[in-house]
């Protein structure tokens, strides 16, 4: 693949956002590398590991 980027100038006026997602990127300009990254903001002790609802045995069938 051959890929060629033209860098110009870029001017930007007004930005007007009416939400941001949970999972987004919002940039202008130039960037070599973009490092993206998430946290886990939720405490220890609200985690529920497991299946959501229990599951039917063999004998309820």
């Amino acid at each position: 693949m051959i890929f060629t980027v033209i860098n110009r100038n870029l001017e930007v006026g007004d930005i007007r956002m009416n939400g941001v997602s949970s999972s987004s990127v919002f940039h202008i300009g130039d960037a070599e590398s973009i490092y993206l990254s998430s946290i886990f903001d939720t405490p220890p002790e609200s985690l529920i590991i497991g299946p959501f609802a229990p599951l039917p045995s063999d004998n309820n069938v």
